[in-house]
């Protein structure tokens, strides 16, 4: 039975398992590894099947799905050129940084999309940015767009898009904010756990009313910051002190980043 066969079974893998599994889906998963044992618990987790070789698992992709990390694709792909088997016609990145005219270049012939699935569809709640390489019918491009969306939100983007994308819609935004807001409040006399209790809902419910008031966020910060208020003061101390350039600077860097990545 044909299957969508993941080369790699890293944390992105796993959590496009699960998602998957935790939105009912019941298709079949085959996972590659060069290292088997690597993925037995993803074995049980999600209930994926591990191939034995690199030949088995393209024997049985449907859609290849490349999820190792982006130094590591080229040598992927040589290793699918060179085991003889012929790839699916479809196969998909999930390499940050890897344009389409290399994965073209490594893995001729075949159609390429690339998504940039977050994390966070482990609980049906992740973003995911698609492009497509020129000439992909839009049988394909639905088949990509239908397979992540079973895991959250799809958004179509050119692919020069894509760096900038990724830079800014990674989760780890909030986790890093989250952990340098708790240990502010802690370092001011809060417990470890009400900082954390406090930082989480000035982001994520915060965030979350943003969502479904329909207010701009231009009108939230107005709302939130009264004239002479603990807010008001707060923002403008972060803003004094660099935060608008600390944040700018992280998303030129992971920019960067993945523009090396692309020269690999």
């Amino acid at each position: 039975m044909k299957a969508k066969v993941f080369l790699g079974g890293g944390h992105i893998t796993g959590a496009l398992a699960a998602g998957l599994r935790l939105a009912g889906d019941q298709q079949e998963l085959v996972v590659y590894d060069r290292n088997p044992a690597k993925v037995q618990a993803l074995r049980r987790e999600s209930r994926v099947e591990v191939a034995k070789d690199l030949k088995s698992a393209l024997v049985r992709a449907e859609v290849l799905v490349i999820a190792v990390r982006p130094g590591s694709v080229k040598a992927m792909l040589a290793e699918v050129v060179a085991c003889g088997s012929q790839p699916p016609r479809l196969c998909v990145s999930l390499a940050a940084g890897i344009p389409i005219k290399n994965l073209r270049a490594w893995l001729p012939r075949v159609k390429w999309a690339r998504a940039m699935p977050s994390p966070v569809c482990r609980i049906g709640r992740g973003l995911t940015p698609v492009c497509f390489d020129r000439g992909v019918p839009k049988v394909d491009r639905d088949q990509v767009r239908g397979f992540f969306e079973r895991v959250g939100p799809v958004l179509d983007l050119p692919e020069s898009q894509f760096d900038a994308m990724t830079a800014a819609s990674s989760p780890t935004h909030g986790y890093h904010a989250l952990a340098h807001l708790a240990k502010a409040a802690q370092s001011e006399g809060l417990s470890g756990k009400t900082a954390l209790i406090a930082a989480a809902h000035a982001l994520a419910d915060g965030i979350e009313y943003w969502r479904q008031s329909g207010a701009s966020v231009e009108e939230l910060l107005v709302e939130a910051a009264t004239p002479g208020g603990i807010a008001a003061a707060t923002m403008a101390a972060m803003d004094e002190a660099g935060y608008a350039r600390a944040v700018s600077s992280g998303i030129k860097a992971g920019i960067a980043q993945a523009q090396r990545n692309a020269k690999r």
